[in-house]
């Protein structure tokens, strides 16, 4: 349809008068999920501990840095965050330009028989001609109940919340990287620890079998001494294969070969440990990349909300154009062969079914989903770091614990010796107390690890140094 541009005014207000009255409603929106406020976590109002962007450099060795860095850069999941990323972004630009004018231009040139006994009269009737048409076209969807808006701010929170998820692989791909490393270390140190069993093991078995030789011992003390040395060379086995388990697992992560760290030897003594925060503060919800993305799809899905109510309301669309049109390509610039028009449409819902009351119920329960995933996160994230906490001070006090249990084997080591030099004891005794030490060193390697690894724990809890500011902005 199209219309001079002095009826449009007329034509249009009592238009949408008429539609207003005649559109349906969508009725009232109850939100069935609270969002959960940080108080309800009781979280204290200062600010939990700072960490810096590169926290995993706090541990203090560069070899560990160096993995971060590579896999932080290119890792094939870090790839897919990013472009996940990017693609919301991209999308937004999609959103923002739907309230904008749109403009286009064509041109179409045709070459026609004509039907002599068609609806065209003569000349045209039983002739060839060339229909050819010069046009430019405007278009324009004013947004008098807010979709458009409603759609951008949907896209921009979806948007704002892909670049949260990929702050949140980057936190977790880092924590992934020194966790697999700390194993790796902890291994090495139990392997040395298993190396020097496995020699106890053997100098025992050489000390029987002199002394069974001399008729002091028999078979009877023979054969533990050798299922012994067995279960050392199975343990350091098995200790080996760990390492170069780990080590693949830590070449995937950064996203090189299996081989590419077969001499990578971290040492568990080069690690260190980070100072424990006092308390949580309400300021870790905005700290942790999850929970903000599930805060953004929540507004995003508010935004959705929106959308669907205005389908409930008239749509007008506007649209112009102007060119030329002609029988005959030597008159199309002709100025009577001039031609243009404003086209106005006005689409109104009346009757679908209740589509529209099902696609806005349907919109309103992915909103209360989205509070429901967010006020789970928030739980998790809150628990999560509590835990973390909680057993870091247990971790120190099994520390404390264990080190009065191996300097007290270590005495007894010592003195065991000394009874040896003065010919109160025999080497067999000496090598037996040498076991009890060394168990507590493989408990003591343990307890170190586990140290270091609620540390990356705590850290990821913390956030792993990501701010909300960080995001992009508009």
């Amino acid at each position: 349809m199209t219309m001079p541009l002095k009826s449009l005014t007329r034509w249009l207000w009592p238009c949408l008068l008429c539609s207003l009255a005649a559109c349906s409603t969508p009725g009232i929106d109850i939100p069935t999920q609270q969002a959960t406020r940080a108080q309800d976590m009781h979280l204290s109002d200062a600010p939990s501990l700072a960490l810096p962007a590169q926290w995993w450099q706090s541990l203090g060795d560069p070899a560990l840095d160096a993995l971060v860095t590579t896999a932080l850069q290119g890792s094939p999941s870090m790839a897919t965050a990013q472009l996940r990323w990017q693609r919301m972004q991209a999308l937004t630009g999609v959103a923002r330009a739907a309230s904008s004018v749109q403009a286009s231009a064509g041109a179409d040139l045709t070459r026609q028989r004509f039907s002599a006994n068609g609806l065209y009269p003569r000349p045209i009737a039983g002739n060839t001609w060339d229909n050819d048409t010069l046009q430019a076209n405007l278009s324009w969807s004013p947004d008098f109940w807010g979709q458009h808006a409603a759609e951008f701010a949907a896209s921009w929170g979806q948007a704002r919340a892909a670049q949260a998820d990929a702050a949140a692989a980057s936190v977790v791909l880092a924590s992934q990287i020194c966790k697999s490393y700390i194993a790796l270390a902890r291994l090495w140190a139990q392997r040395d620890i298993a190396q020097r069993s496995l020699t106890q093991k053997q100098t025992i078995h050489n000390l029987i079998t002199a002394r069974q030789n001399a008729g002091l011992d028999t078979q009877w003390e023979l054969n533990p001494a050798e299922g012994n040395i067995a279960e050392a060379q199975a343990q350091w086995e098995a200790l080996q294969e760990q390492i170069m388990l780990v080590r693949h697992q830590l070449a995937a992560l950064t996203g090189q070969a299996p081989q590419a760290l077969d001499t990578l030897q971290p040492a568990l003594s080069a690690l260190h440990l980070q100072a424990l925060p006092a308390h949580l503060g309400a300021d870790l919800l905005g700290r942790r990349p999850e929970v903000v993305a599930s805060r953004w799809r929540v507004e995003a899905a508010s935004q959705d909300v929106a959308v669907a109510r205005t389908q409930f309301y008239p749509n007008l669309n506007l649209s112009a154009f102007a060119g030329f049109n002609a029988l005959g390509l030597g008159h199309l610039l002709d100025a009577g062969s001039q031609q243009y028009g404003i086209t106005p449409a006005l689409r109104l819902p009346l009757f679908d079914g209740g589509r529209l009351q099902a696609q806005f119920a349907a919109r309103q329960k992915e909103r209360d989903l989205a509070v429901a995933q967010y006020n789970q996160a928030v739980l998790d994230a809150v628990r999560e770091t509590a835990d973390t906490i909680d057993t870091t001070h247990s971790l120190h006090k099994q520390i404390q614990t264990q080190a009065t249990a191996l300097r007290s084997a270590e005495r007894q080591y010592v003195l065991a010796q000394q009874r040896f030099v003065a010919g109160l004891g025999n080497a067999l005794a000496v090598l037996a107390t040498q076991t009890a030490v060394l168990a507590q060193e493989r408990l003591h390697i343990d307890l170190h690890a586990r140290q270091l690894d609620n540390q990356v724990q705590l850290m990821k809890a913390l956030g792993g140094g990501w701010q909300d500011a960080m995001v992009i902005t508009k």
